[in-house]
């Protein structure tokens, strides 16, 4: 992180003397969440400032292969430099990935990884299970708290997205539970949207009224969610409901008023800056970007559980992203 970082102020400093021409793609998965938009403006910006050439492509959801694989094939054709996605599939856009890397240019996943890690150059994200596993942490303690008889409900991504299931993998050590755990009452899919979450926490409720903790894969869920649960006059205040994202949006209206219990806060903007610095110092200054940079987590909640490490929602405004 450090170097990445260093190599970054290099370039910045350098900004008044001629430089070697650099282009970037960023490719997302789409713009309903305001993730992949922060992601995106905070790419732009840092490419204004080291004076590099952004061009960008998103898809229509968490899941559009097709649009990511012809973005690819675009961007390559473009001349591009170097490639930042953050891959809807960590294996159907392997041959399309490898493509771009035979033509030269330098791949840098966000945010989720592909399978395998070394068909890229290189992997800038959140640490996904360590996220999970601090809210899964903080909804163990918090329904010992409540002295609750945890019902679960899980609302997750998508079963070959990576990032998902990483996150669900450390909710389920943090909490202490097994894949078969009777605890777990329910376990659906929602791609991380909000409207998929409200029509699938609707059926679980009707299914399992008796639902007292609920993990969520996102924020967009997690508020699809807290619809639902709302909609069905449940007492929030014996409900746990844990998040991982760190959107404004949410933090406002969600986590500081307590509906939304704690969020592992992560950082799409330092993905974004430090990808975009990457490949500028790999073309400028012969640094090939390789292994995996962890952008940062933070577990954040106004109701903090004594043996969690958490911030309070004040910081949680002041360093989120989105609007």
């Amino acid at each position: 992180m450090v170097g990445a970082v260093l190599s970054g102020l290099t370039l910045a400093g350098c900004a008044g003397e001629e430089q070697e021409p650099v282009s970037v793609g960023l490719i997302t998965k789409q713009e309903e969440n305001p993730y992949w938009v922060s992601m995106r403006d905070v790419a732009q910006k840092t490419a204004d400032e080291l004076d590099v050439d952004l061009v960008t492509a998103t898809g229509t959801s968490d899941t559009d292969v097709a649009s990511q694989e012809a973005a690819l094939a675009d961007m390559v054709e473009e001349g591009v430099d170097g490639i930042l996605i953050a891959p809807t599939d960590p294996v159907a856009l392997l041959p399309a990935i490898q493509e771009a890397r035979d033509a030269g240019v330098v791949v840098i996943a966000l945010d989720t990884p592909v399978h395998p890690p070394e068909a890229v150059d290189a992997f800038f994200a959140t640490d996904n299970e360590a996220a999970g596993r601090l809210i899964g942490e903080y909804a163990a303690a918090k329904a010992d708290d409540l002295r609750l008889d945890p019902q679960v409900a899980m609302l997750n991504l998508s079963g070959n997205i990576s990032s998902g299931e990483l996150r669900r993998m450390g909710f389920l050590e943090g909490f202490g539970l097994t894949e078969d755990d009777p605890a777990i009452v329910a376990s659906v899919d929602t791609r991380g949207d909000r409207d998929n979450a409200a029509v699938v926490m609707n059926q679980v409720l009707a299914e399992h009224p008796d639902i007292n903790v609920v993990y969520t894969v996102n924020e967009p869920a997690a508020l699809g969610a807290l619809a639902a649960l709302e909609d069905a006059d449940v007492d929030l205040d014996e409900v746990v409901l844990v998040s991982v994202d760190g959107g404004c949006r949410a933090m406002r209206e969600a986590v500081r008023p307590g509906d939304i219990d704690a969020t592992a806060m992560q950082y799409p903007q330092n993905m974004a800056r430090e990808g975009v610095r990457a490949i500028a110092a790999a073309v400028r200054e012969g640094e090939a970007p390789m292994g995996f940079l962890d952008t940062g987590t933070e577990l954040v909640s106004d109701d903090p559980m004594d043996g969690v490490e958490s911030r309070r929602v004040e910081f949680g405004i002041r360093t989120c992203w989105g609007s």
